[in-house]
């Protein structure tokens, strides 16, 4: 059992190594306000360390900038929810992106994730093009956003709208964006101290 994030040092998001990315794994990591990076992604296989951010990135739900110029990307493009989550995967996985951190093993867990309904993507397309999208975990009012990408102005922009406006039409209640961004903190998001953020954890679940 990996220990509690309540019990981690403040200011450090490591908070263990190992263990495997089975659902069931997954699935009480998040329960518990962790998630999963590989210490390595380079190699083949690397070990899995498990974060808990302190503080927290969210975007409160009622705190969403939407600026004119994304609104009219908003009708611009068409999106979906689950209709291409392994594309949606692979485009966050690209190897030619900065940063990058999804391995094949985090690509397939998730995909599995995906099968059992656990895991979500939201898909932006242009005349049928796949051209941004997000993923990420739902556990009852929790979306844990996992990664975005764009191939087009806003793209990625407007999925995120989407997934606020889908969360508050099914009583969801907290958007974890897990560290915050200058980019993130444009679009609203804020930063928390984990205890905080795990009490809003324990509400949402």
């Amino acid at each position: 059992m990996m220990p509690s994030p309540a019990e981690a040092e403040p200011g450090n998001d490591l908070v263990a190594i190992g263990a495997d990315l089975e659902p069931g794994t997954l699935l009480r990591a998040y329960a518990t306000g962790l998630f999963p990076m590989p210490i390595d992604p380079g190699k083949r296989r690397s070990k899995i360390a498990w974060y808990s951010p302190d503080p927290r990135g969210i975007i409160p739900l009622d705190q969403l900038r939407v600026s004119k110029s994304l609104r009219r990307s908003m009708r611009r493009y068409e999106v979906r929810l689950d209709t291409a989550f392994a594309e949606v995967v692979a485009a966050c996985a690209d190897p030619t992106r900065d940063g990058r951190w999804i391995t094949h093993e985090i690509e397939a867990a998730y995909c599995r994730l995906h099968e059992l309904g656990w895991a979500h993507s939201v898909e932006v397309y242009d005349d049928e093009q796949l051209v941004g999208g997000l993923y990420g975990v739902r556990y009852n009012g929790l979306f844990a956003g996992e990664s975005m990408f764009h191939q087009a102005t806003d793209a990625s922009k407007v999925a995120l709208v989407w997934l606020v406006d889908w969360m508050r039409s099914t009583d969801g209640t907290l958007l974890d964006v897990q560290w915050l961004t200058p980019h993130l903190e444009s679009l609203g998001a804020i930063a928390v101290p984990r205890s905080e953020y795990l009490r809003l954890l324990d509400d949402a679940i």
